[in-house]
């Protein structure tokens, strides 16, 4: 019981380290893999490279194709590019499988020991990360020590020895194993290097190892399916084209492991050897015969998974949905994902805050009610970048990152308060307005007209300075803030002016008057206080607004 445990926890210890290897190179490397991705996307064989590459690095297809699959769902790639790059993914994963297949267990204390002093010593900085990435390494490879160990222990008992034994090759069994196993443990290396360990100690059969090993291929397409599951449908369209390729590559390969035994396991060795190489040539074969059919397996996928028709209204706007779950894996682009949810969130404001200028000089009731239930979508948009952005992990996120996180969820409140200031406006003007019939003088509607062009003129200017974080923009931003409160101080001086020249019109909508343009103040401080976080890090803020006291 003890060495079965020991083995159950070397097993584990495996996936952990595989897990630990693939955040951290994510977290530190993760936007410059993101832009080799993007760069390399002009034709398939470049793309298929590229896929080699990144993939190499980051030990994961499943992390690559969330990556790809991001870039088809914002359309950046088109989908055939995006599969040839799940073609090198594979070979770039099984070539790892290769790589850890040899003894490399005296490298395992180096990595722990220096990966634990640099993720000691600077744990929050990039130094600490790649600390991390090299802790994951060596408990990888003393994984694979440890259950070779015990497996060798466990292969002396005479009850192991008996069952093993009795055990027939089912390869359908296999595929499904291993395919589960790969889910399970969220990592397809892993268990390929499991089955190979497994294989050399003889606690498998090859036949059984080799079935294991092309249900671990089809659970590597598996995992990517049911990570994007809840995604959009072009996002989902690549990890359904990469299943297809495993699908049919399975289909072709499984006649053959007879062959493979009987022809090619002469000439590579140990058992361990045997499996990796049957792994990385399965995907080199895949990716030779598939890289000319990425078209054609893009118009399968879109058979099989079709768009769903344009639809307007509040639940998608007639717009793609940013918040991308697939991203969550990747810091830096669910950040951008972010942003860009939050700059929609911010067009929808601007079409209330268009509308309402409308509604106030025409009396359109109908416009009203429309624009007063497009604030349900920018509270219901704030509700879910909010939840998506809790979902980073802020340890993964570096200074500047996180600094960017805090920057959306002040953007959203604001952006959010906004709305609500508006539908106040709306439903004020209706009642007090529209619906008694009454209407503003001249001059009133005049500085009510400025004052709604100045406004739009700001929010316009904050979505650029959310964007682009420019200071000087920013210090523009806080000018006009500090111009609109005196032009809201010098127009309600103007309306008491004329309430006191008797004005009919101005003291029938006197209290509506003042409220509106102190309303429309209160959207622009929410507007103008998206400058405050730029240039608090720039350091252009002073202190304090008081002045010192005289001497």
């Amino acid at each position: 019981m003890k060495h079965l445990l020991n083995l159950f926890a070397a097993i584990a210890l495996l996936v952990w380290g595989t897990q630990l290897v693939r955040t951290g190179i994510l977290r530190v490397f993760g936007a410059s893999l993101r832009q080799v991705l993007a760069s390399s996307l002009d034709n398939r064989f470049t793309a298929a490279l590229a896929g080699v590459g990144v993939t190499a690095v980051v030990q994961s297809s499943t992390a690559t194709a969330l990556i790809v699959a991001a870039f088809v769902g914002q359309g950046v790639v088109a989908l055939p590019a995006a599969l040839a790059v799940m073609l090198g993914a594979d070979i770039g994963t099984s070539l790892m499988a290769v790589v850890f297949s040899f003894d490399l267990s005296w490298l395992s204390p180096l990595f722990i020991f220096v990966g634990v002093v640099l993720f000691v010593a600077r744990q929050s900085s990039n130094v600490g990360r790649v600390g991390r990435i090299l802790i994951g390494l060596g408990l990888m490879l003393l994984a694979l020590q440890l259950v070779t160990v015990s497996t060798g222990v466990l292969t002396q008992s005479a009850a192991v020895k008996a069952m093993l034994a009795s055990l027939n090759s089912d390869l359908l069994l296999e595929m499904t194993m291993g395919a589960v196993l790969v889910v399970l443990s969220y990592s397809s290396l892993a268990i390929v290097l499991l089955t190979a360990t497994l294989a050399t100690s003889g606690v498998i059969p090859l036949d059984v190892a080799l079935g294991l090993t092309l249900g671990a291929n089809l659970g590597s397409g598996l995992l990517s399916m049911l990570t994007t599951a809840r995604s959009d449908v072009a996002v989902r369209h690549v990890p359904l084209g990469n299943f297809i390729f495993k699908a049919l590559g399975v289909l072709v390969a499984a006649p053959l492991l007879g062959l493979w035994l009987r022809y090619v396991r002469p000439y590579l060795g140990d058992p361990a050897s045997v499996v990796v190489m049957f792994h990385l040539c399965f995907n080199l074969v895949t990716g030779a015969v598939f890289i000319g059919l990425t078209a054609r397996i893009a118009g399968w996928t879109h058979k099989l998974l079709p768009r769903p028709e344009e639809r307007g209204g509040a639940a998608n706007g007639g717009r793609p949905h940013h918040l991308d779950p697939s991203a969550l894996t990747t810091p830096s682009l669910a950040i951008s994902c972010a942003a860009r949810e939050a700059l929609h969130q911010a067009d929808v404001v601007e079409t209330m805050l268009r509308g309402a200028l409308t509604v106030i000089r025409d009396g359109n009731l109908d416009l009203s009610a429309e624009l007063r239930a497009l604030d349900d979508q920018v509270d219901g948009i704030y509700s879910a970048i909010k939840y998506y952005l809790t979902k980073i992990s802020r340890e993964a996120l570096g200074e500047e990152e996180s600094r960017r996180w805090t920057d959306i969820i002040s953007f959203t409140i604001n952006m959010e308060h906004i709305g609500d200031i508006i539908e106040r406006i709306l439903i004020d003007i209706e009642d007090k307005k529209i619906k008694p019939g009454r209407s503003f003088s001249e001059a009133g509607m005049a500085e009510i007209c400025e004052l709604h062009a100045r406004l739009l003129d700001n929010l316009r200017l904050s979505m650029s300075v959310f964007l682009n974080g420019n200071v000087r923009d920013a210090q523009k931003l806080l000018e006009e803030k500090a111009r609109f409160r005196d032009l809201e101080r010098d127009y309600a001086t103007a309306h008491l002016q004329r309430l006191s020249d008797n004005t009919v019109q101005s003291i029938d909508t006197s209290s509506l008057h003042i409220d509106l343009i102190s309303e429309l103040k209160r959207i622009n401080s929410h507007i103008c206080s998206i400058a405050y976080p730029i240039l608090d890090s720039a350091g252009a803020l002073a202190p304090n607004r008081l002045r010192p006291p005289a001497h």
